[in-house]
């Protein structure tokens, strides 16, 4: 990506100082460890800045080739790989999961105010769109809930170490579902199923998949789901502010130290994972990934290299729910505002900008990661952002809303 003068593009220079000064704020008050942000307009390179470490016990800097964990970044992957399949016709979203994974052929729910995760009633089985758009009725163990702690107590995370994807995704369908499918919006494991389905249909590991369909002709050739061969020196540790396990949302307390190290580069499953978890797993560079968020403002295509038709893009990035995210009652995890955000497949959306209370622009597509990663795009704008971190849990700060206040106020046009 070709960088130009911010200027010729619509930007202050003086207030895309604010952005450095900021993410150097952040650092120097001991918040993130260290950070990165990259900015295109139009397909060229605006802004970038890093500042801080990737590791502070060994004291190595935050760099634009430092490899993260993109966590619930690997979300919108997995969401186009399942929309690649879906247009060569070999799958359609209304089918039951139940028709790729026979694990979840009879279904239970539990029941309205379920107190015990017996409580439970027959339910019709999710289909590929409800997982897609997190209302299938499953969870994550840091939600609350009688679902959400069957979860924890069962350790069902989809971590890197957690072994094959299949035995994972079938301890899920053996549980009830929170809700009717349908009926509510909860954050969830739903993607995670999703990558099995992409193995099943495609014939390939979910890393294989995504190496020859994705990664590959995207020239993504920094991320995956180990850390890739000679990256290990720029791999960074991950840190949290909690004093507990930096995932255990529902007992989170903070700590003594607001960056301690819960998992080191040295010793990170991330170097040889064994579980190929869509809804997490990935790690890479913010240049690839920037590389992903410009084929999506590019509506499928990045040069001459096209995933996706316009028409599926656009799909994609639509809201796929009835109203906003709030009006489904979600009862989960959050780092972002619900009111005035709708949910595509596999990222959320922009509906209304000042019931989000944060800038944007209608349509603007988004997800981030659990450590405190981010990214949008503005097909309105002709903007691609993404951010590096490493903090878990991402809603330790409110890094996001005041990020996307920046980068707006930069922009004069």
């Amino acid at each position: 990506m070709k960088a130009v003068d911010p200027a010729s593009r619509g930007f202050d220079t003086d207030r895309l100082d604010w952005i450095r000064g900021w993410m150097d704020r952040y650092v120097a008050e001991r918040k993130f460890a260290g950070s990165s942000l990259l900015m295109a307009r139009g397909g060229e390179e605006v802004f970038f800045h890093a500042c801080g470490h990737r590791s502070l016990e060994q004291d190595l800097p935050f760099t634009r080739d430092t490899v993260a964990r993109i966590y619930s970044m690997t979300k919108p992957v997995t969401t186009v790989a399942l929309m690649m399949l879906v247009e060569k016709g070999l799958c359609h979203l209304d089918a039951p999961v139940s028709a790729f994974i026979p694990a979840f052929s009879d279904m239970q729910a539990l029941v309205p105010g379920a107190e015990r995760i017996d409580q439970t009633e027959m339910t019709p089985v999710p289909t590929l769109h409800q997982l897609a758009t997190h209302t299938a009725g499953l969870s994550y163990p840091f939600n609350p809930g009688v679902l959400a702690r069957e979860m924890d107590a069962q350790d069902l995370i989809f971590r890197a170490n957690q072994g094959p994807l299949d035995a994972l995704v079938d301890q899920v369908a053996a549980l009830p579902l929170a809700f009717q499918p349908g009926s509510r919006w909860e954050y969830s494991v739903a993607i995670d199923v999703l990558g099995r389905v992409v193995e099943v249909i495609s014939g390939k590991s979910l890393d294989r998949f995504f190496a020859d369909e994705i990664l590959g002709p995207l020239g993504m050739k920094e991320t995956a789901f180990s850390v890739p061969p000679g990256c290990e020196g720029r791999f960074a540790s991950l840190y949290t502010p909690l004093a507990g396990d930096a995932m255990a949302l529902n007992q989170a307390s903070a700590g003594g130290d607001p960056l301690r190290m819960v998992d080191s580069a040295e010793a990170s499953p991330f170097l040889n994972a064994e579980t190929f978890s869509g809804g997490g797993g990935l790690v890479g560079t913010i240049d690839d990934y920037m590389r992903f968020a410009e084929m999506l403002r590019c509506r499928g295509t990045l040069g001459d290299v096209r995933l996706l038709s316009p028409n599926t893009a656009d799909f994609m990035m639509s809201n796929h729910l009835p109203g906003d995210i709030a009006a489904m009652g979600p009862q989960s995890f959050a780092e972002q505002p619900m009111d005035g955000m709708g949910f595509g497949l596999g990222g959320a959306v922009v509906l209304d900008a000042a019931r989000a209370r944060t800038p944007g622009s209608v349509g603007d597509f988004s997800w981030g990661g659990m450590a405190s990663t981010f990214f949008w795009v503005d097909r309105e704008k002709d903007l691609s952002v993404v951010f590096f971190t490493q903090l878990s849990p991402s809603s330790s700060y409110p890094a996001r809303a005041e990020m996307k206040a920046l980068v707006h106020a930069a922009m004069l046009y």
